[in-house]
């Protein structure tokens, strides 16, 4: 999860090939009135989102019922719509994938064949509403490339399957 820009797809993509799950490019599943609404430079409402999120949780618990995995590129801007896409599975790990204005300003201007303009930045940045740590996910900063916040998530990943489970 994160703004545009933040890399999420190129880490969702070699996270998804390292844990050899599926991956979801959450873009891919907007509806073409939302797609033709950010290139022209508007941002959603939380009523445009909403349906997306639900085919996304919908995708996420799939990938549950089977025991299949899936790793999701999802902006998840707001607590609320990170808890429609927990419907989906209430064991879904966000990784937060977090970097300052001018890296990610960067990034967008070097950006080609995105549906999203970089004008959109700010409002995403208006938007966003940072995981707090009840909702326990793991934030991560897009200054490193993605082969190394990958493998930071794996570590992650193995630490946590390694400890002792909670009582």
């Amino acid at each position: 999860m994160g703004v545009t820009g933040a890399g999420k797809s190129a880490v969702g993509a070699a996270l998804a090939e390292a844990l050899g799950v599926s991956f979801v490019e959450g873009d891919a599943y907007h509806p073409a009135m939302n797609v033709q609404r950010m290139a022209s430079g508007i941002p959603l409402t939380d009523a445009d989102r909403l349906p997306w999120l639900r085919v996304l949780a919908a995708r996420l618990r799939e990938a549950e019922e089977t025991a299949t995995g899936l790793v999701v590129a999802c902006s998840a801007l707001k607590r609320s719509y990170r808890e429609v896409l927990r419907t989906g599975s209430a064991r879904v790990r966000f990784i937060y994938l977090q970097g300052d204005r001018k890296l990610l300003a960067g990034r967008l201007a070097q950006r080609r064949e995105h549906f999203m303009p970089p004008s959109m930045l700010e409002s995403q940045l208006a938007v966003l509403e940072p995981p707090t740590p009840e909702e326990e996910a793991w934030a991560f900063n897009v200054q490193h490339n993605p082969p190394e916040i990958v493998a930071a998530v794996l570590e992650r990943i193995a630490a946590t399957k390694t400890k002792a489970p909670l009582r």
